[in-house]
């Protein structure tokens, strides 16, 4: 049994998109410490709060566990001369290592005999290895921006005012800019600011409770939840839900307490949709609704306090969301004296970027790209999705987007449907946005998605076109999540389209503009389109990398099709015998290293295995290509599996590489039809096998 760790950081408080990444990263580099220096351990546990990051392991060794590291040195033959007597190269790697020649040993390896030596080493003390490693631990934990404070050269989000670190409730001893470890955590700082002596994760858990502090993030969560939802059945009313904004709230208060506001029923007039952005994107509040889903004229704001009174701290927010309610309620007016084709012109003088030329140059080149996919795959769409491309960036150009920029689309979504648009254009003009964000939903109708899909893909190909390639974790222009919401829309929509030949429309659309060869950009965006896909499909739908890779190696012109390759490879994988077919079908494929095909003269097969072998095969490939013609992999994989027993018996019973030529040519001509057949499905070579 070892002991529990417990660190915590204690600073100022954190901004609320920081904790989580935060969080990960000191899990992550934690378990890979303790696993890299053979020090056992349990799981990790990471919590916080605006003002701590917790990290919590119940098991920990006390040890560091003892190794025996195998160091090879010299061949024999360089280690030893004629006589036996040991050479300089053999007296070196002795001296070297610290050990006589009486202490080193020779084995045999793959590449012939060679010296070597065992190094035993004992494990040290996990207090020492954790008090030499924890400073950098700290350092290396991440955030968007970090500063220095109080002359120090370390950096952290926000200064940091108090360590904790304990080994079995025994302090760890180190020193983090001007703060040294300890056993003293704060309470809540204003509600119980003082120190607690910290033991353990359980019962220091349970006392920052007593001291307004829930240190757990679900526990938390759902105090928030229970609590605004009390408060908003208070005015007759319900939440309106909204997930991302209560994880974003839970990280802001360490002890929450909730309020109710309320602005004038004269707001109401506005679209919903302003009145959530201004109550929710300026204010973090919650918005509140009666039973039917419309909005009503309160919010509900969780404190980090108890307030001494709630009714002047509700005045105050009301009087905050008033405000910007005032504004919103000014530029929404304001805007309706313009209707939505004039605005369209002033598109001229707004800079999409320096490179990329102008709002209304990229609308164009759009709109051009959207015809085309409306006549490939929604002709009689095309009236429509038109008109909505031309109409969907005007609102960039009103007061109220130039206010609160977060509402393109949807204001003119808004103002679109007061000038009387068709709704299919109005919601076009909002959709053509999604997916906003990751996993976000994705356009409904037909309309949006393909205006969305040409918009996006404009970005992409003029981004990389003159050269603004998302490079590391740098992607300024979002081309990574445009480029999966583009995939999103052909898989969910079952768009059946070419990747290579909408790049290939939208590439002259930009020829003015490039300053990247053509076919250098479309050779980057496809593998770009690639890239993203497999990332795709293994984090988000759970596939293995390997099975991905050998299904998407065939291609991804076709995202649909791409994916129904993957989805047969994953299912021929539960097979029982998966592994030796994979293993067979490997072994063609490794042995053939000329990519073209060449006939099999059947009057040359000698012997009755490989005879076998094309007869099956003759019979098989009709069969999967009729399969592969219809997009049924499942159906092509069955039949492919039964040539196992044919390909086994050959590499058993068959000398590929015959003396004679015209034999040996003939046989290698055989496996190449059977790779071939293979590679319509998927590349076996990337598989991983037992």
């Amino acid at each position: 049994m070892g002991e529990p760790l417990y660190i915590e950081i204690g600073c100022e408080e954190i901004p609320a998109g920081y904790i989580a990444p935060a969080l990960e990263s000191m899990s992550r580099q934690m378990t890979r410490f303790l696993d890299e220096n053979r020090v056992g351990r349990g799981g990790p546990h990471v919590t916080g709060t605006p003002r701590r990051l917790i990290l919590s392991i119940p098991d920990v060794s006390t040890q560091q566990e003892a190794c025996t590291t195998e160091i090879i040195g010299p061949p024999k033959q360089a280690a030893f001369d004629a006589t036996g007597k040991p050479t300089r190269a053999a007296e070196g790697f002795a001296r070297g290592q610290g050990v006589t020649i009486e202490n080193i040993r020779i084995k045999e390896t793959p590449r012939g005999e060679y010296l070597y030596i065992l190094r035993e080493e004992s494990g040290s003390a996990t207090r020492a290895l954790l008090e030499k490693m924890l400073p950098d631990f700290i350092a290396h934990i991440p955030f968007p921006k970090s500063m220095r404070w109080a002359g120090l050269s370390v950096t952290f989000a926000r200064p940091v005012r108090w360590i904790v670190a304990l080994l079995g409730g025994e302090t760890l001893d180190f020193e983090y800019g001007d703060i040294r470890s300890g056993d003293k955590a704060m309470g809540h700082r204003f509600m119980s600011p003082e120190w607690l002596t910290v033991t353990d994760y359980d019962s220091h858990t349970r006392n920052l409770a007593k001291h307004y502090v829930i240190a757990e993030i679900a526990e938390r969560k759902q105090l928030i939840s229970e609590k605004i939802r009390e408060a908003a059945v208070g005015v007759g009313g319900g939440i309106l839900e909204d997930e991302e904004l209560l994880d974003e709230v839970t990280q802001i208060v360490e002890y929450p307490e909730p309020i109710v506001g309320e602005f004038e029923e004269k707001y109401l007039e506005l679209p919903p949709e302003l009145l959530i952005t201004v109550i929710k994107k300026h204010q973090r509040y919650f918005a509140v609704t009666d039973t039917d889903g419309k909005l009503l004229r309160y919010f509900v704001t969780v404190a980090n306090t108890i307030p001494r009174d709630p009714r002047l701290v509700a005045a105050g927010n009301g009087r905050v969301v008033r405000a910007r309610l005032e504004d919103a309620r000014f530029y929404y007016r304001e805007d309706q004296k313009v209707r939505l084709d004039d605005r369209v012109e002033q598109l001229k003088g707004v800079v999409f970027h320096s490179k990329m030329g102008t709002s209304w140059e990229k609308k164009e080149r759009f709109t051009a790209l959207a015809r085309w996919l409306g006549e490939r795959i929604a002709p009689d769409r095309l009236e429509t999705l038109l008109r909505a491309a031309h109409l969907c960036k005007a609102d960039l150009v009103t007061g109220m987007v130039g206010e609160f920029p977060e509402l393109q689309g949807v204001m003119g979504r808004a103002y679109a449907r007061l000038q009387g648009e068709p709704e299919a254009v109005a919601a076009a003009i909002f959709e053509h946005y999604l997916p906003n964000r990751a996993g976000g939903p994705i356009p409904e109708g037909m309309e949006g998605a393909l205006l969305s899909v040409a918009d996006k893909m404009d970005t992409i190909a003029a981004c990389f076109g003159v050269g603004l390639n998302p490079s590391g974790t740098a992607d300024p222009f979002a081309l990574r999540r445009q480029t999966l919401g583009i995939l999103r829309i052909i898989l969910e929509k079952s768009f059946r389209l070419s990747i290579c030949e909408l790049i290939d429309k939208a590439l002259p659309l930009l020829a003015d503009k490039l300053t990247v060869l053509p076919e250098t950009v479309r050779q980057d965006v496809l593998e770009f389109f690639r890239g993203r896909l497999l990332h795709y499909l293994v984090s988000q739908e759970g596939y293995g990398a390997d099975l991905v890779e050998a299904a998407l190696a065939v291609g991804i012109d076709d995202p649909v099709d791409a994916v129904a390759r993957t989805k047969a490879l994953v299912a021929f994988k539960a097979r029982p015998d998966f592994e030796s077919l994979a293993a067979a079908f490997k072994r063609v494929a490794n042995i053939i290293k000329e990519p073209e095909t060449l006939p099999v003269e059947p009057e040359l097969l000698q012997t009755a295995p490989e005879q076998a072998l094309f007869g099956a095969l003759s019979d098989t490939e009709g069969i999967v290509n009729e399969a592969l013609a219809r997009s049924d992999y499942d159906a092509a994989l069955e039949a492919m599996s039964r040539l196992r027993g044919f390909v086994d018996a050959f590499f058993d019973s068959v000398l590929v590489m015959d003396k004679d030529e015209r034999v040996r040519r003939n046989r290698l001509a055989l496996l190449t039809r059977i790779r071939d057949l293979f590679s319509g499905v998927a590349d076996f070579r990337k598989i991983q096998t037992a």
